[in-house]
């Protein structure tokens, strides 16, 4: 079965094939045992009943030990190649708007999407604690399979291991993305220039206070659910009005503030932010006040954070504005001679304060 038969006509790497029944050895166990990890036949059972049924595509099914790729069809479609990894640990699994597997196949997009490349192929690895529920992995890799979907690339080889119970914290997942960048396309945070305009995405916070309040540590009950999403499709929309763009990265852990201060650093530049510009949810900005967090350090997970050429904001700002990720994009700030390598904000109040490097993580395992 080819999950990816319906993928757009215009991208030659996703090649259609007929679909054929093709007979897949089934998982018999309810829960994950050190036998699914030995490579026999109870492994065998689980790579094709939960892996292979659901992400099957030509590439994968060949079940070899790595995917290859026609080098002709990657150079049509740009001059460089991208290549990311990542490593997912959230806990909990399941949290309001989204789960691990999405997570891992969203965030390896934006990695990729953020270079200003085309994410295509995904490998997916996963250390499976002795124990876990066959029914948790299978929603799991449900959910990747949709995500994959969605952002349009194909998952094309992976790996599965088991450890002991206790040696781990239910399911990780490792995955690494490759991409291609096409010609002109130079997206650096060694780019940025004073005068430059900063441009959000949308509101701030939303995962890490989903992630905070599906922990049930606090008795909180809010609506808050996680900004999961592919950028991917966003970036397309940006670069196709301004392929100049100077630099691009997604505000995931550490948030905005992390993401401006090495902005700041690689360029030798200042960068000053106006704190009325940046959206944040005011039930996001309670938690905060509650538990002394400040939302410009809190993880997203479907926010990238873009630096243009003050004669291509408004142009930039527009376009972002009709993509559903970008709607409610704002030029929070832009780029100083000086001080260097810091960032300011103008708060409400008139005054400005540093927003410095988080020492620490005020939140971890929420990504």
């Amino acid at each position: 079965m080819n999950i990816y038969s319906s993928k757009p006509a215009q991208n030659p790497l996703f090649q259609k094939v007929e679909k054929t029944k093709k007979r897949r050895n089934k998982v018999r166990d309810t829960h994950i045992t050190l036998a699914h990890g030995s490579g026999g036949k109870a492994m065998r059972d689980l790579i094709d009943d939960v892996f292979v049924n659901s992400l099957d595509n030509p590439i994968l099914s060949q079940l070899e030990d790595w995917a290859s790729f026609d080098l002709t069809s990657l150079i049509a479609q740009g001059d460089r190649l991208a290549f990311t990894t990542d490593s997912y640990v959230v806990d909990p699994l399941f949290f309001p708007g989204s789960d691990i597997g999405e997570l891992a196949i969203n965030g390896t997009v934006n990695d990729l999407a953020v270079s200003g490349a085309k994410p295509l192929y995904l490998s997916c690895s996963f250390i499976l604690e002795e124990g876990l529920p066959i029914e948790t992995l299978r929603r799991v890799v449900e959910s990747m399979k949709k995500a994959a979907i969605a952002a349009q690339v194909q998952i094309v080889t992976g790996d599965t291991k088991v450890v002991n119970r206790g040696s781990a914290d239910k399911l990780f997942i490792n995955t690494t993305g490759i991409g291609i960048i096409r010609s002109g396309i130079n997206c650096s945070a060694h780019n940025i220039q004073p005068g430059d305009v900063i441009i959000l995405n949308g509101e701030l916070g939303n995962h890490g206070a989903a992630i905070l309040i599906a922990r049930g540590e606090l008795a909180l009950e809010t609506e808050i659910e996680s900004d999961c999403q592919p950028l991917n499709g966003l970036v397309e929309t940006i670069l196709k009005v301004c392929p100049e763009i100077r630099a691009m990265r997604d505000a995931t852990r550490g948030g905005l503030a992390t993401v401006l201060n090495e902005f700041a650093q690689s360029s030798n530049i200042g960068i000053r932010l106006n704190e009325q510009a940046i959206p944040i949810r005011e039930e996001v900005k309670g938690i905060c006040e509650i538990l002394g967090l400040d939302p410009l350090y809190l993880a997203n997970e479907g926010k990238l954070v873009l630096v243009v050429k003050p004669e291509h904001a408004q142009t930039v700002l527009s376009a972002m504005k009709t993509h559903p990720a970008g709607k409610n994009a704002s030029i929070i700030g832009e780029a100083i001679p000086s001080p260097s390598g810091a960032v300011l904000l103008k708060t409400t109040f008139g005054a400005e304060r540093i927003i410095d490097m988080l020492v620490g993580d005020q939140l971890p395992r929420i990504c």
